[in-house]
C-alpha cells in the first residue's frame, strides 16, 4: 500500500528510526514501525488485521471515514484512505478491499 503523510514534518519523522525514538521513546517508535510495515506491506486496507495488536478499525462521530491501528495503549495511529475519489461500498461505507493508498494524519489518544 502507498503511505502518505500528513505534513513533510511528520514524513521526516516516520521515515528516520532515530527521529521516531526521538519524538515518541523506543517502545512506541518500535510498535510505529511495526505498524508501518504491516500497512506498507498490506496490498489493500482490507488485508491489515482487524485482531489485535494491530487492530484495524473504522472511526465515526467527528473522525468518519478514518481509521485508526493500535499502537501502546491508549495510543492509536489515525489514517484515511487517499485513494482518488475515495472507493465506496453501494451502501456509501469505504471499500477496504479497493483501498490501495493512506495518509497517516496522527498518533493520538482520542479516548
Amino acid at each position: 500500500m502507498d503511505i502518505a503523510f500528513r505534513t513533510k514534518n511528520m514524513a521526516k519523522i516516520f521515515n528516520s528510526e532515530k527521529a521516531l525514538h526521538k519524538e515518541y521513546g523506543s517502545r512506541m517508535a518500535r510498535v510505529i514501525m511495526m505498524r508501518l510495515a504491516v500497512l506498507k506491506n498490506a496490498r489493500v486496507l482490507a488485508l491489515v488485521p482487524t485482531s489485535p495488536p494491530d487492530r484495524l478499525h473504522q472511526l465515526t462521530g467527528n473522525r468518519k471515514g478514518r481509521f485508526a491501528v493500535d499502537l501502546v495503549q491508549p495510543y492509536r495511529l489515525i489514517l484515511a484512505p487517499s485513494n482518488e475519489p475515495i472507493p465506496l461500498k453501494e451502501d456509501g461505507g469505504i471499500d477496504r478491499d479497493r483501498v490501495t493508498a493512506i495518509t497517516v494524519l496522527d498518533v493520538v489518544d482520542y479516548h
